[in-house]
């Protein structure tokens, strides 16, 4: 696993993936971070973003809304609340998701707010996501 790091990422729902990488770019709670092999480990929240893979030049794309990143100098460990590979998602779903939490938030009395911002930006990322399948 020389010059490779060991990538697993785990939901509430099981493991999502797992596999040896070249890069990982993800976005943390306080902004974007990246690890390359030899990296030195920390832990870190993360926000709802993009997961950036590069391995053997291809680069791949996992929807990751908020958790934990457990980085050491040839492993990444991802612990979210949700995480869909780019080819997973279903972007119908995610469409017909944002629309209801824009619906929402229009109930400006009767609404949530924070959680429905969160359910359009999870949304908004789902199909940004897709879109780089």
């Amino acid at each position: 696993m020389e010059n490779k790091l060991r990538l697993d990422i785990v939901t509430p729902h099981g493991l999502v993936l797992s596999e040896e990488v070249d890069e990982i770019t993800a976005t943390g709670s306080e902004g974007e971070f990246g690890v390359l092999p030899g990296h030195v480990p920390f832990i870190t929240t993360l926000g709802i973003g993009t997961l950036i893979l590069k391995k053997e030049g291809k680069t791949s794309y996992v929807f990751v809304s908020s958790g934990y990143a457990e980085v050491t100098a040839d492993r990444v460990i991802i612990l979210a609340d949700s995480a869909e590979r780019a080819e997973d998602i279903d972007v119908e779903r995610a469409l017909a998701a944002r629309k209801r939490a824009e619906e929402r938030l229009k109930q400006a009395e009767r609404v949530d707010f924070g959680r429905a911002q969160a359910a359009i930006e999870r949304a908004t990322i789902r199909i940004q996501v897709a879109g780089k399948r």
